[in-house]
């Protein structure tokens, strides 16, 4: 009985990073192939782009964002808002008949060496980073998933639109976030890179850019790479990507700059330099299904640390805690989706 419990534990774990990673690949794959090349973490900075949960009214983080970014792409909903089946009835509304349901992730703790651990092989797989080893005796996370719906999905939901900020404000925010993070930024040059030697941002200047989206989300994907500085982050990829770990940093820094782009209500598109890396990444996600999972995790870190740097703290985004759920709130989370 316990070894049939056990495997099977082990097995849905396995399943959810498989199923979100195939999932992701698709409709990056999908993407390159569509006109106007459109890849999950694009989006035009409206509330769609930052999918928060319908009963905390806070947002998504990390590995659940870009899930529910590739499920609203794919579905062509207009909202931002989810919940749980319970959720949306407890708010009045009904899930429609035949709406099919998203798969997002929450990580249940445990102490290395308890049931849960032995449960899952005694590997839990299930740190945020899915990249550490470091002994025994520290809190794991294992990873869970559950079921959420889209607000386009249900009838009778009663929500008021979320206010927007004029574009000017927004311009003003921006500029003011990218310098209160300390990050050295050179106008300069024709080329965007960060140069880690020098710990510095060289951008070109203003005029070279299409848009004024084009100027900050090339801003926030290099100073994306310079959080991972040694005295910022300390993100050294090298162990767990050996070859890869440039790929890698890649994607990290997308994440964390279309992350932050949301946050700050602007598009994040395409950047030509990325399509340089779209094999790379799609070779590394094939074979590592919990590559994206690290990934979105050190993505989020990152774009936390610039939130951080911020006088301001009130004005960092209210995320949901889907690290560690409420057992209860996890465990009706987890019957409603079986």
């Amino acid at each position: 009985m316990d070894r049939t419990h056990c495997t099977r534990g082990a097995s849905d774990r396995a399943d959810i990073y498989t199923r979100i990673t195939q999932e992701i690949v698709a409709a990056i794959e999908a993407g390159t192939h569509a006109s106007g090349w459109k890849l999950p973490w694009h989006h035009d900075g409206s509330a769609i782009a930052r999918p928060m949960n319908l009963a905390s009214q806070k947002r998504y983080r990390g590995i659940n964002i870009l899930a529910l970014w590739v499920a609203a792409m794919k579905s062509g909903y207009g909202s931002g808002l989810w919940g749980t089946y319970r959720q949306f009835a407890a708010a009045g509304a009904q899930v429609r008949k035949g709406e099919r349901s998203t798969t997002v992730v929450f990580w249940k703790q445990f102490q290395s060496g308890s049931a849960d651990d032995a449960a899952d092989g005694g590997d839990s797989g299930g740190n945020r980073d899915d990249d550490r080893d470091d002994g025994y005796d520290r809190p794991r996370f294992m990873a869970k998933g559950y079921a959420v719906f889209n607000a386009a999905q249900v009838d009778g939901l009663d929500m008021p639109p979320q206010p927007v900020l004029p574009e000017s404000e927004r311009i003003q925010a921006s500029e003011r976030f990218f310098a209160n993070t300390g990050i050295p930024i050179q106008i300069e040059g024709d080329q965007a890179c960060y140069v880690p030697s020098l710990d510095v941002v060289r951008m070109p200047p203003f005029a070279r850019f299409r848009s004024v989206d084009s100027y900050y989300a090339t801003l926030g994907h290099e100073c994306g790479h310079a959080t991972g500085a040694k005295h910022r982050l300390d993100r050294d990829l090298g162990g767990r990507f050996g070859s890869e770990r440039y790929a890698i940093d890649e994607q990290i820094a997308e994440l964390t700059a279309s992350f932050v782009m949301a946050d700050l209500g602007l598009a994040y598109n395409a950047r030509p330099e990325s399509t340089a890396y779209l094999a790379s990444w799609l070779k590394v996600l094939k074979n590592d299904t919990r590559a994206i999972f690290t990934a979105a995790s050190k993505a989020q870190a990152a774009a936390d640390w610039m939130h951080a740097q911020q006088p301001d703290t009130d004005t960092a985004p209210s995320h949901t805690d889907d690290s560690v759920l409420d057992d209860a709130e996890a465990s009706a989370a987890v019957a409603a989706a079986a």
